[in-house]
């Protein structure tokens, strides 16, 4: 790292720290020196006083801006950011008090003797004002300010427990461990995100006491300060921008959607078998059962073998659990036993971090391999594939991704990796972990879609198709409210798809009547996350494992994440085609609305439900506030006027959901699992009040031919003044796909329906009466 030193150079960076946004207005302390200015290939160098400040733009809204004291310098480790630059329309003023760069969508105008950036948007209305060079020998590496107004509101940073959506007045540690996410990417409730190109352990303050109206960035390591400013306006646009700096998301699988499974742990092969065949038995929808850790034998962790004693035939379970028509996937860490063949080889390569830790749990004590090795990502996906992959196994649970070592914060920073010291590298761990299996399984797998459910995650790791659980969190009602903001942060952060262990990992006995009710309520929140899945330790959390009353409202929600799959599958292709987002704060869709900013436990699933999770315990109501606007309750279909809160139904039977106007939301028949073929109708649910439109997606549920173009979407659109739907000639094709789908199209507030067969050709639907 790099500090001031003595003399004039000292002197300019204490007026720099004194310039800090929101403290001293720039022409109070200007100095007399001026700017050199130059252009570059990629954009622009500004030699100021106390430094030199690049700005390169990578597209028409995105900018990236660093600076650093020496000219030599060109960035920080930055494993996130994978684009390379493009062409941009930009242009450079020049002028005797401030240098100005401009694209279509922004302009980025420099003070010459400040150094103080002023970003402005399309309409020259300001974004945010900036200093690059906010000076502070405590926090050990760079630090950054950029000025909040009192009424913006800040989002993002990965997934954190206090519990905080807006982090206005909060200051957020980004430190990967067990239950806390780092994702140094957040969003701004004025239309913009910072993206800050450092995986050092960061602190975040926004708007506190000490750091009044400003957002603060200081790092404990690194050469300078390094980010990419995108503007928006909207937050959709800004994600859009974030995706396509770091990597799309791919499309899952269409069983991943379904109801998962899951337990810590099923000891025997018999254990994990009879999970799935007990579902199939009831009858009841599910798609995936999961085989946590500990499946080997004593002192074989890391291994990647089973335990012959308990499973004496990985092949035949797996080959058992797809003949019931359903998916199983399988933990492996990135931590060895001593004593293990697989530690030897990636020791011998010089692909272990050298330090033995003891484990957190069990006792014992073991190495972890380096992720940042190209070397030892290589050989820990081979010996997966070898061990674990030659059992077709559909997907990979990367547990203490983070990675966990002794289970102590920053133990990472003293390590040195393939990348750097520890201190540079250390929130980018999970990033690299899970590119090595997505890339594995790409290549050697092709015919399944990657499919990864880890514990923790870095910036771009939407591209590795993994998705993040909240880790080991307690199932309580307290931790289970946190569950939402942490979510939906961990959304916007830019990342789609997350999940909880429904119920808590820790804690809870199903015949008791206040945990049933508990996991009730979280498991209703469940059907509107991405991933749906059951699972913890101690006793068992299965539905039979619960008293029948519970049961029948489990098994009711459960049918209803199997009607929601057309929506759902549909929204995966938004995600992947248009770098949409699917558990959406608020923000995304209202951001104009200064009383939806802050809401922590309501939130779009898509663009058509919103969602009202109950977190009280003994509810029969909740309030919920509905923006301005005509709504529709989900399950009544009564008409509610927005702009208002308004008390909802909320019984033990209840999850408060509502449909804006203009609304199609497509509903399919209850299935067994989520590939099982059907020739019921699609219901295709009209909310009038509104115009709307909804793009249908099918393809064939798994492999990548969908990226060869064998898919097929079909248009609808409700033109509100004319009552006409209008299901738009389908586009494109795939092998298997149905020559004919019967719709059943509903009117929701009188509940009239029309049969149509559509058979892929344009077809319009009067509905004369449906207001």
């Amino acid at each position: 790292m790099r500090r001031s030193k003595q003399g004039a150079f000292g002197v300019m960076a204490l007026i720099a720290a004194a310039l800090a946004v929101g403290e001293v207005h720039p022409a109070q302390a200007r100095q007399p020196a001026a700017a050199a200015v130059q252009k570059t290939a990629t954009g622009v160098e500004i030699r100021l006083t106390d430094g030199v400040l690049r700005l390169d733009p990578l597209s028409d809204n995105i900018v990236r801006v660093r600076f650093s004291k020496t000219a030599n310098w060109t960035g920080n480790y930055n494993p996130a950011v994978i684009a390379q630059p493009g062409p941009v329309n930009w242009t450079l003023e020049n002028s005797a008090d401030k240098i100005v760069l401009r694209t279509p969508a922004l302009q980025v105008s420099v003070d010459r003797a400040s150094g103080e950036l002023l970003v402005l948007d399309a309409k020259g209305q300001r974004v945010t004002r900036a200093r690059p060079a906010d000076t502070d020998p405590s926090a050990g590496g760079p630090v950054q300010r950029f000025e909040l107004d009192s009424q913006e509101a800040v989002y993002g940073l990965g997934q954190h427990q206090g519990g905080q959506l807006d982090y206005r007045g909060s200051s957020v540690l980004l430190q990967q461990i067990n239950t806390d996410v780092a994702v140094p990417m957040l969003v701004s409730s004025r239309g913009y995100g910072v993206l800050w190109n450092n995986p050092a352990t960061t602190r975040v303050d926004v708007a506190t006491p000490q750091y009044a109206h400003s957002l603060r960035f200081a790092s404990g390591a690194g050469g300078g300060v390094d980010y990419h400013l995108i503007v928006g306006p909207e937050i959709d646009q800004v994600i859009a921008g974030y995706r396509g700096l770091t990597g799309q998301a791919p499309l899952m699988a269409r069983w991943t959607w379904g109801l998962w499974q899951s337990k810590e742990r099923y000891a025997t092969q018999d254990e994990t078998l009879s999970i799935v065949q007990r579902y199939r038995q009831m009858g009841v929808p599910f798609d995936a059962v999961v085989q946590d850790w500990q499946y080997w034998a004593p002192g074989g962790w890391g291994s990647h073998q089973f335990d012959a004693k308990r499973f004496p035939d990985p092949a035949g379970l797996v080959k058992a659990v797809h003949d019931l028509n359903a998916h199983i996937i399988i933990s492996v860490w990135p931590r060895f036993d001593l004593t293990t063949a697989n530690h030897d080889e990636l020791r011998k390569a010089g692909a272990l971090f050298e330090p033995v830790y003891p484990n957190v749990y069990p006792a014992g004590e073991g190495r972890w391999y380096d992720a940042w090795s190209p070397k030892g990502r290589e050989i820990y996906w081979n010996q997966i594939m070898r061990n674990l992959g030659r059992y077709d196994f559909d997907g990979w649970w990367l547990d203490g991704s983070e990675a966990e070592l002794g289970g102590k914060p920053g133990q990472m920073a003293a390590l040195p990796t393939a990348a750097g010291p520890g201190a540079e590298t250390f929130n980018s761990y999970p990033l690299m972990h899970t590119g090595a299996v997505h890339d594995g399984m790409r290549r050697d797998m092709p015919g399944k879609r990657v499919f990864i459910l880890t514990r923790s995650a870095y910036a771009g790791q939407q591209r590795n198709a993994a998705i993040t659980w909240s880790g080991d969190v307690n199932g309580d009602w307290h931790t289970f409210a946190k569950q939402i903001p942490a979510a939906l942060n961990f959304s916007v952060s830019g990342i789609p798809y997350w999940s909880a262990d429904i119920g808590g990992f820790f804690g809870g006995d199903p015949q008791d009547p206040g945990y049933a009710e508990l996991f009730t309520r979280w498991y209703q929140f469940g059907v509107f996350n991405p991933m749906f899945r059951v699972h913890g330790t101690g006793k068992g959390k299965a539905l039979w494992d619960f008293k029948p009353d519970t049961q029948a409202r489990l098994i009711a929600y459960d049918k209803l994440r199997y009607r929601l799959l057309p929506y759902i599958y549909s929204t995966a292709w938004e995600v992947t085609q248009r770098s949409g987002t699917m558990m959406r704060p608020l923000v995304m869709d209202f951001r104009s609305d200064p009383n939806a900013l802050r809401l922590t436990d309501q939130y779009m699933f898509g663009r058509a439900l919103m969602v009202s999770p109950v977190i009280q315990q003994g509810a029969d109501v909740r309030t919920v506030y509905l923006p301005k606007g005509d709504w529709y309750d989900f399950w009544t279909g009564a008409k509610v006027a927005g702009g208002k809160t308004l008390a909802v139904k909320a019984d033990i039977d209840t999850i408060p959901v509502h449909v804006p106007a203009g609304t199609i939301l497509p509903l399919g028949p209850v299935l067994s699992y989520a590939d099982q073929p059907s020739q019921e109708p699609l219901e295709i649910r009209i909310y009038p009040g509104r115009d709307g439109r909804f793009e249908l997606y099918d393809d064939a549920g798994d492999g990548y031919a969908y990226e060869k173009g064998e898919r097929a979407t079909t248009l609808l659109t409700w033109t509100d003044a004319a009552k006409i739907l209008r299901v738009g000639a389908r586009e494109g094709r795939y092998p298997g796909m149905k020559p004919v789908q019967p719709l059943k199209v509903v009117c929701v507030p009188t509940g009239k329906s029309h049969d149509v067969r559509y058979a892929g050709e344009a077809i319009s639907v009067a509905m004369a009466d449906c207001r």
